[in-house]
């Protein structure tokens, strides 16, 4: 085995003049670290201040061949002792905060002063020290900090409440510091010491005391400190030449709201408490993303208000009007439309389910089964690291309006895509005997690839692009602000959508709409315009999902008709972005009435003209690419905006709507005639612009390269 050692290496190590910093610092000069030896000298209730015992401990690292300065600061001053380390090396890779001292009283004699001084020698200064050399790590992409922290903190011990209350906040900040140094090399870690030293003299029975040498503690800090070590966040203990690991676990707990009811009496909670605080099942939980997702689960897995399941039986389903009708107005329907009464109205002569509806089965029997986890051993599976990818839905009963149905699920088939795993489920549900419902669901686990398995499946139902020809038609509706929080009590109760701070944890400015709220949306839409708002005569869905949406945002629905199957398209209005890709709906027959209008944008006379830019790209896409250019139109008619077109020349793709992804370099608004004028030369749009006909924001220069694109006669 290779020696590890600290050669070009500087380490800072406070409260260094004796004990175990001492250790420390002896033992990484004599691996060839070059060592602050920070020591303010006091004593160990913090009072005095010499230089001896820094100097000591430098004489005996330079007297044993090793390099060493002294540095007497306080650690609340971290920057000093950090310019200490630059001023004579120029560097500084590695931190051991190890200065220390003890005021110990009862907790009803503890006096300001000494909780103060406690917290600013433990925790603030180990936050400064810290603080001081965090950019320096950070610019060099490498970094080792330790934190010192106790026996008291972790479990408290008597007379030691300030202590035990800044050596705990030690293993937060740690905690903390782990995530955020994470991604440039910045390994964070808490050592736990039972060791003899200046704090411990007096207080320790005089044999251990001899037997905690700091010698044996000073091995496993200076690994954590090497950059082969890829330990990070871990707590660590130490004593007498044993090392262990520390770290936290939960009891699986227990809900306490019943499926009859979603609140819960004092009583409940003692009712249930025994259960609750159960720790046979207990499990470590390594991050907060973890600790969220497992709540989630303990959530689903205790059964709901939404499940309809009682005991073990996960995959019943209980149906009732209630049930339907929220469904129904947490996809968009409404009694402002007398066709969705049928679907809100239980004396309705035609009442029935949204189709959408019956997802949920299958859904809420997949998230309470172990079903994808089980599919993928060889991975850490959490609802934190699956994305609903993709899913399927067909209609082969009757649906009923009442009662309680089965659904069965199985893994189809397993896909190694690399960065992630993809899990196909195939699910039926029955009413009965009878199979009424249908699916398949596509969920991608990140980081679960690269396990060596086929890539394509000939059991995966797939996606289809819409005809390349504009949508038929095309129905835009705002979301409720309260979209997320209505559909959640539908059954998928992730509080990613109704949680701020989950959310944001995820990345997302607010909390988001599920992705099946979504597609209840679009799906209406389409039954809305093609099946005069009839759900029965809905036969099958496929949808790929791409973004999420935000409640209030406003999805437009673009629709292209063929036969039976209608093809869909779901963006955001106020993005463009596309949020459901590749997706249809098949109906079992098309029903327009009188009263059924096409809704897509008017027919444009310069309709044409970007019709013929479409072609032009199509026939040279390399002579457009060569733009290199986001070009947003917004046509206007009578003054209003009718119609917006993207020219997204970096990709070479023209479309109407807004662009897709990121914005605009340039945004031209011009009326429906004008811009007709314009390609045909009966209009120069320099003039165009100067007498206010012509309106451009962002680069107006990267307009010049649009000129052979907008003239009727030449080819592109």
């Amino acid at each position: 085995m290779a020696s590890l050692d600290f050669k070009d290496r500087v380490a800072v190590v406070t409260g260094a003049g004796a004990g175990l910093g001492r250790s420390y610092a002896l033992l990484f000069a004599s691996r060839g670290a070059k060592v602050v030896v920070n020591d303010l000298g006091s004593g160990r209730h913090g009072e005095g201040q010499q230089s001896a015992a820094a100097d000591s401990v430098v004489a005996e690292i330079r007297k044993n061949g090793g390099i060493a300065v002294a540095d007497y600061n306080s650690v609340v001053d971290g920057e000093k002792v950090i310019k200490t380390a630059l001023d004579n090396f120029g560097r500084v890779d590695i931190v051991v905060n190890n200065a220390g001292i003890l005021r110990d009283r009862s907790f009803a004699r503890i006096s300001d002063q000494d909780w103060d001084l406690i917290h600013a020698v433990h925790l603030k200064g180990s936050f400064k020290v810290t603080q001081a050399a965090w950019p320096i790590f950070r610019k060099q992409n490498y970094g080792r900090i330790i934190m010192t922290s106790s026996n008291a903190g972790i479990y408290g011990n008597f007379g030691q409440a300030n202590y035990s209350a800044a050596k705990l906040g030690l293993v937060g900040l740690a905690n903390t510091l782990a995530i955020e140094g994470q991604k440039y090399n910045i390994h964070c870690n808490v050592i736990v010491p039972t060791a003899a030293s200046r704090l411990t003299e007096d207080i320790l029975p005089p044999d251990l005391f001899k037997e905690l040498k700091p010698e044996y503690i000073a091995p496993v800090v200076a690994y954590l400190c090497h950059e082969s070590c890829d330990a990070n966040g871990e707590i660590i203990e130490s004593a007498i030449g044993w090392v262990g690991k520390l770290h936290y676990i939960r009891s699986q707990g227990k809900l306490l709201r019943t499926s009859n009811s979603p609140t819960f009496t004092i009583e409940d909670v003692q009712a249930n408490w025994s259960q609750a605080m159960d720790m046979s099942k207990a499990k470590h939980l390594d991050n907060i993303q973890e600790a969220t997702a497992a709540l989630v689960d303990s959530i689903n897995n205790n059964g709901s208000s939404d499940s309809g399941a009682s005991g073990d039986d996960s995959n019943l389903f209980k149906i009732d009007n209630n049930k339907l009708i929220l469904y129904s107005l947490a996809v968009g329907a409404t009694v402002t439309k007398p066709a969705h009464l049928s679907y809100l109205y239980e004396n309705h002569e035609n009442f029935q389910p949204a189709p959408g509806f019956f997802i949920l089965p299958g859904l809420m029997t997949i998230m309470t089964s172990s079903v994808t986890a089980d599919a993928l051993p060889h991975a850490d599976v959490s609802p934190t690291n699956i994305l609903h990818g993709e899913q399927y839905l067909e209609v082969v009963g009757k649906l009923p309006t009442e009662g309680q149905v089965r659904t069965e699920v199985s893994v189809a088939d397993v896909l190694d895509k690399g960065s992630g795993a993809v899990v196909i489920v195939d699910f039926s549900t029955y009413n009965g005997d009878e199979v009424i419902v249908k699916g398949q669901m596509m969920a991608f686990c990140v980081g679960a690839g690269n396990f060596g398995g086929p890539r394509n499946s000939a059991k995966a139902i797939a996606p289809v692009p819409p005809p390349k020809r504009q949508p038929d038609a095309v129905i835009e509706e705002k979301t409720s602000e309260d979209a997320a929080a209505l559909y959640r009590l539908c059954g998928d109760l992730n509080p990613l959508h109704i949680d701020s701070n989950i959310a944001q944890m995820a990345g997302y400015k607010k909390p988001i709409l599920h992705g099946l709220c979504t597609v209840g949306y679009s799906v209406r839409h389409v039954l809305d315009q093609y099946a005069d708002s009839d759900g029965s005569l809905f036969k099958s869905y496929k949808v790929r999902f791409s973004k999420p949406v935000l409640p209030g945002q406003t999805l437009r629905t673009l629709m292209w008709r063929e036969g039976n199957r209608i093809y869909f398209s779901t963006q955001i209005k106020e993005t463009g972005a596309e949020v459901v890709t590749g997706a249809y709906v098949d109906l079992k027959e098309v029903k327009m009435t009188a009263s059924t209008k096409l809704v897509s944008a008017p027919s444009l006379e310069s309709d044409a003209i970007f019709q013929k830019i479409i072609d032009g790209v199509k026939e040279d896409p390399a002579k457009a690419k060569s733009v290199n250019g986001i070009f947003l139109y917004e046509i206007t008619k009578d003054g209003k905006k009718v119609k917006e077109w993207t020219l997204d020349l970096k990709k070479g793709e023209v479309y109407e709507g807004q662009p897709k992804g990121g914005k605009a370099d340039t945004t031209l608004t011009v009326s429906d005639s004008d811009m007709v004028d314009i390609a045909f030369g009966k209009l120069q749009a320099q003039a165009a612009y100067m007498r206010g006909k012509l309106k451009i924001k962002g680069n107006i220069m990267l307009t010049q390269k649009l000129v052979p694109l907008l003239k009727s006669g030449p080819k592109l």
